[in-house]
């Protein structure tokens, strides 16, 4: 069986939250409107490495709390491309995808718990 993209993973998210579905959701919630990622791509897209890298720690901190196991993924490699100073634009479009994606599923953990 191929490995499945997992972008939330709700059981381990839920479990971090002692089993509340329904602050995991609000967490979801909250991380929806942080700005993070945006501010990265405004950054990457100045040129501004050093201004993406705050934002590049934060979101992936975030991912990687709330069990978001395929953004945690791209975003340790965009921070890692980060701080040797250039980011791959193939790699930043996989990003914007991903990130995308997870909006979506997270989506769907809101409107089932919240």
């Amino acid at each position: 069986m191929a490995d499945e993209i997992v972008y939330v993973n709700f059981e381990e998210g839920s479990r971090r939250v002692m089993n509340n579905s329904k602050l995991y959701a609000k967490l979801l919630v909250k991380f929806k409107d942080d700005q993070s990622f945006n501010q990265i791509d405004d950054a990457l897209k100045a040129g501004d490495m050093e201004t993406a890298h705050n934002p590049a720690h934060t979101l992936k901190g975030l991912a990687a709390n709330l069990s978001l196991t395929e953004l945690y993924k791209h975003c340790v490699e965009i921070e890692s491309q980060i701080k040797a100073g250039s980011v791959n634009p193939d790699q930043m479009t996989v990003f914007k995808d991903v990130y995308a994606k997870t909006l979506t599923e997270a989506d769907k953990v809101i409107t089932k718990y919240a």
